[in-house]
């Protein structure tokens, strides 16, 4: 973001409300830009002060008589306003607004809130708060933040909605030795949010790896373009907690049921390429093992154990993580089994004994590191009685700066005994884990970035010359002109002909008479069902029968299910019955869509007819930008793709034409916003295409 380019150059920073009074706020900013080590100019404002930390200080900003690059604003929430006039006028860019009260108490502050974001609209400044700790940037270096603890020089971007979590983190990092690029903070991100910020640090050369900590996400489509850019450069990782009730989605059918707002999060940040952290461990690993290490070529991993236990675990964590053991050439196999002890397995895990010291270890990690099979090696240590700790550190690190293309990993199993040998590991940019199981979930985080990466360029936006649009808005019109939301059968069946989906066909019959001649032109067997927008699940009244074979079938059934339907819900008046073909059975799967708040709409393939809601077999994507790709994966993704591939000698299904039939449901879906709903189901895959038979479609009005 070209507005934010001031960031990467402040030399001089304004600190309104700054306070002579030691614990203050005022004093704290204060004192923290001053001992970041800033080379800069600082600037104290305060009405009533002449001096504060041996600064000159200014009654208001606008008599600093040099320019300004940063504001800081800690003054009452009610003073704000006038601050922030004062420093448009005067031409300041950035604000950093420490100051609370804000739209976090309710709607007077959210109506201060508001006057805020029109005042920096109106001068051009951008706005980091309010209510937020403030930022750090460890480059120029400045902490204008009210954090004690100022982080060592590194390259991971970290982007926090809570301003207690960034406090925890620079606290904690210097306990490890964890380096930071930039810090900012969120607050309630009434200018500035992670959409910017995310943009930012994609473009930010000092930066390798960006972290989020979120608990929502403003401007949802926005903030997955700029992420899905963003992990075409470098990572983004987000740990997002808090459940959104302005992301849950309508649950008139199966879709909408199956779908939270955790899950369109989860969808979308798949699709943008997010690597998604589970909890606040994870997040820290995984910055460690990108910020340390080189990204692995593939999925395969070696492990280097002395004590067979751990090495059974990771193996199985490998597997189990969707990873894979490496299998080793037979060179490799020929030289373990020449130089280590008849009792070690050579094989992968490679079980070095429990009296390995460094040499053996020092033996084994090269020869496997040299492996064309091996991508990624793990060494676990265990505080055996001939383990030496801090020569095994020493080899592992010798070797790293040998193979400098194929990350390490180390899980120094114990405590004070390996002590000292995970200190030099740290110092050496290792990432070490007290377990393997961390370490190998790290390893996969990173192989998923790798892989998704790539993925991320495949494929072309779906296009399509065969689509009537107009057919389709015609068939709202009228929709909307009868004053419904939910189309009839007939209708939601022609919108999907129009886009070129193979419906059966359905047509509305007023009598019984009419029912037949549509069935005798239609030829038989045939269905018939109610006609009504008030009846989601026609079955439970009666207002289905199928396998009609005769036009006396046909005759009695349509009186039945008026009957039904006068008797269960006797002020419900139906349109009518519609008669459509009875087709033969396929492999029952559904298409749905729902619409997300935040994301749009989400696109769902899996198992159908009864089975929806037990099986819960779905997957989901997003429409916007879905890819042929992406919905091969989709569908791959699903139980239902074993039986479409052909189960226990059955032929396998027309797989090309569920691929385009999916791709033409979320063309439809993105050229009508108004559609809130559509749901196919069941939808009928043959080896030689496929069938939707029931067909549903909701609009706004």
């Amino acid at each position: 973001m070209a507005e934010l380019t001031p960031l990467l150059a402040v030399n001089s920073v304004a600190i309104i409300g700054a306070s002579k009074m030691a614990g203050k706020v005022g004093n704290v900013l204060v004192k923290n830009v001053i001992n970041s080590g800033f080379t800069g100019e600082i600037f104290p404002i305060n009405p009533v002060e002449h001096e504060i930390e041996g600064l000159t200080c200014y009654q208001r900003v606008s008599d600093v008589p040099k320019p300004i690059d940063l504001a800081v604003v800690c003054v009452p929430a009610s003073s704000c306003p006038d601050v922030l006039e004062e420093c448009g006028k005067i031409g300041i860019k950035i604000a950093v607004v420490i100051s609370s009260y804000f739209s976090e108490i309710g709607p007077e502050g959210l109506k201060l809130e508001k006057r805020l974001t029109s005042i920096c609209n109106r001068y051009g400044i951008r706005m980091f708060g309010p209510n937020c700790e403030g930022i750090l940037d460890t480059l120029i270096p400045i902490n204008a933040s009210i954090s004690p603890s100022f982080p060592k020089q590194g390259d991971i971007g970290f982007i926090s909605q809570s301003g207690a979590i960034l406090l925890s983190i620079m606290d904690w990092s210097k306990t490890v030795g964890l380096g930071f690029s930039r810090v900012f903070s969120l607050g309630n991100k009434a200018d500035l949010c992670e959409t910017g910020l995310i943009h930012y640090l994609a473009d930010d050369p000092a930066t390798k790896v960006i972290l989020c900590y979120l608990e929502d996400v403003r401007k949802g489509e926005e903030f997955l373009e700029a992420a899905s850019k963003a992990s075409q450069k470098k990572p983004v990782v987000v740990l997002k907690f808090g459940a959104s009730q302005a992301g849950s989605l309508a649950a008139s059918s199966h879709t909408g049921a199956l779908v939270g707002s955790d899950l369109a999060y989860e969808t979308a940040f798949t699709q943008a390429g997010i690597l998604r952290a589970r909890t606040m461990t994870e997040l820290f690993d995984l910055a460690k093992c990108f910020s340390y290490q080189p990204l692995p070529g593939g999925d395969r991993v070696a492990i280097i154990t002395n004590a067979g236990g751990p090495g059974i675990v990771a193996s199985d964590t490998v597997e189990n993580s969707g990873l894979s053991m490496a299998r080793f050439e037979k060179e490799t196999l020929d030289a373990l089994r020449e130089n280590l002890p008849l009792e070690a397995n050579i094989y992968n895990p490679v079980d070095i004994v429990f009296d390995a010291k460094a040499d053996r270890y020092g033996f084994t990690i090269e020869t496997v590191l040299k492996d064309p099979n091996v991508d990624s090696v793990l060494i676990l240590v265990c505080p055996t009685a001939a383990a030496d700790p801090e020569n095994i550190a020493k080899k592992i690190i010798d070797l790293h700066d040998k193979y400098p293309d194929k990350p390490i990993f180390t899980a120094y199993m114990g405590g004070l005994a390996l002590a000292e040998g995970v200190k030099m590991l740290s110092r050496a940019k290792i990432p070490n884990f007290t377990f393997p199981e961390p370490a190998i979930h790290s390893i996969a985080g990173m192989v998923n970035y790798t892989f998704r990466a790539d993925k991320q360029t495949d494929g072309e936006e779906i296009t399509y010359s065969d689509i009537d649009s107009n057919q389709v808005k015609a068939i709202f019109y009228d929709v909307i002109r009868d004053r419904r939301s939910v189309l009839l059968g007939s209708e939601a069946a022609a919108v999907a002909m129009a886009y070129g989906i193979s419906a059966v066909p359905v047509k509305l019959a007023t009598t019984p008479e009419e029912a037949v001649a549509v069935a005798e032109a239609m030829g038989y067997p045939v269905v018939l069902k109610v006609a009504s927008p008030k009846i989601l699940h026609k079955s439970d009244v009666g207002g289905v029968r199928a396998s009609l074979n005769n036009a006396t079938e046909v005759r009695n059934a349509y009186i039945d299910i008026i009957e039904n339907v006068q008797r269960y819900l006797p002020s419900v008046i139906p349109y009518g019955i519609e008669v459509s073909k009875m087709m033969p059975k396929g492999t029952e799967l559904i298409v749905g869509m729902t619409r997300d708040v935040q994301f749009g709409p989400l696109i769902a393939f899996g198992l159908g007819g009864i089975y929806v809601n037990l099986l819960k077999d779905v997957s989901f994507r997003l429409a916007k930008g879905i890819t042929f790709a992406e919905i091969t994966a989709m569908i791959a993704e699903t139980k239902a793709s074993t039986l479409l591939r052909g189960f226990r000698g059955d032929k396998p299904a027309d797989m090309m034409s569920l691929i385009d039939m999916v791709a033409r449901a979320a063309k439809l879906i993105l050229d009508f916003e108004e559609i809130s709903e559509l749901e196919i189901n069941p939808l009928f895959s043959y080896t030689d295409g496929y069938a939707a038979l029931d067909i549903k479609i909701t609009i706004e009005l």
